[in-house]
């Protein structure tokens, strides 16, 4: 039974990663602890770092959940088709053995003439050389029936045969498939599994990061950073709150992905001044775009048409809003690290040091 990627030796890479889910999962829960546990200089370094990883684990393996759901549906295809093919072989047998009634049919009725009648006396005349056109026509009926019937039965014989292959192959198929379905299903249900955890590692970590929970107390859905492809189906500036992940600054929300990484961002910010960033501005309603548009024209994009409204944009302050500053020479110098930067148009046109971007691209290279 071949694994759901292609190209697996000895095990295929899904069955390697259900051997990687308890083995890691102390890894993964000891990460996300790391990240707020008192520790000296060296492993503080890493904090941002873990946390960028449990992000890109759980986008892998949102990806490969994704990838053996797709190879499972392409199986199910082919089963399909591979059933579709067998049904046919059956019915064109059917047919066949219609045929095959048909042509001893004409056998049945010569003999049954022969029965009604009796040609034993007319061999001994045909034997002594008296024998009359009856009886030659008699005798040259048994040739053929005798002919006809060796042709009868190596037909029925193919025929046989060709219905125990047949019967075999429909026995392998349906057995071949049922295997196939658990083992794919059992392998889904181990990706499925070991993404869940991963997102619960990294949303733990997020918790101990200062990032708000709901009433439940479980990290806001949209910290979920595999969600996040998921956002192009919503309008700029119409994106349900639950789809937007809060950040350490009171009040201020992001989509998932940006989120990650803005909160390491910022615990590498606090590292060096020692204060978190400040922000004025993350995610915008198309409500919000456009009450700055008109408060503030030239200096806001028209609504519906910002980052802001994607959840991928902020405006900093605390230094950062000044040019030149040590706070925007810092992060001009670091933010691409974390999937963040300033794009070129804030430089000139409109100058903007405050605004800054997540672009998606370079995140998912970190």
């Amino acid at each position: 039974m071949s694994s759901l990627f292609p190209g697996a030796a000895a095990a295929s890479p899904m069955q390697a990663e259900a051997r990687l889910v308890v083995a890691s999962e102390s890894t993964d829960l000891a990460e996300a602890t790391s990240l707020t546990a008192p520790a000296g200089p060296t492993e503080a370094l890493r904090e941002p770092v873990n946390l960028t990883e449990l992000r890109r684990e759980a986008e892998k393996a949102a990806k490969d959940l994704e990838d053996a759901t797709k190879a499972l549906e392409q199986r199910r295809a082919k089963i399909q088709a591979s059933e579709k093919e067998l049904a046919a072989k059956l019915r064109e047998l059917q047919a066949a053995e219609r045929a095959f009634a048909q042509v001893r049919q004409p056998l049945s009725d010569l003999v049954g003439q022969l029965y009604q009648r009796p040609i034993g006396s007319d061999a001994a005349f045909f034997l002594s050389g008296d024998a009359d056109a009856s009886t030659l026509r008699a005798m040259a009926d048994v040739s053929q029936i005798a002919a006809e019937r060796n042709q009868v039965l190596g037909d029925g014989a193919r025929l046989q045969a060709e219905r125990e292959r047949l019967a075999a192959e429909a026995q392998e198929l349906r057995a071949g498939n049922l295997l196939a379905e658990a083992q794919m299903g059992a392998e889904i249900e181990t990706l499925r599994a070991r993404s869940a955890k991963i997102v619960k590692s990294l949303t733990q970590a997020l918790v101990k990061l200062g990032i708000k929970v709901d009433k439940s107390g479980n990290p806001a859905a949209g910290c979920d950073p595999t969600r996040a492809t998921s956002l192009s189906d919503f309008p700029n500036g119409l994106i349900p709150k639950a789809y937007l992940c809060p950040l350490q600054q009171r009040g201020k929300e992001l989509r998932g992905d940006a989120a990650i990484a803005f909160i390491s961002l910022n615990e590498a910010y606090r590292r060096r001044f020692g204060k978190s960033m400040c922000v004025t501005d993350s995610y915008r309603s198309l409500a919000e775009q456009q009450s700055v548009y008109y408060r503030r024209p030239g200096f806001a994009a028209v609504p519906g048409r910002s980052n802001h409204g994607l959840g991928l944009a902020v405006d900093l302050c605390g230094g950062v809003e000044q040019f030149r500053s040590a706070q925007f020479n810092w992060l001009e110098a670091n933010s691409k690290k974390f999937g963040w930067m300033h794009p070129k148009w804030a430089y000139v046109s409109p100058f903007e040091p405050w605004h800054w971007e997540y672009d998606p691209k370079l995140g998912s290279l970190l």
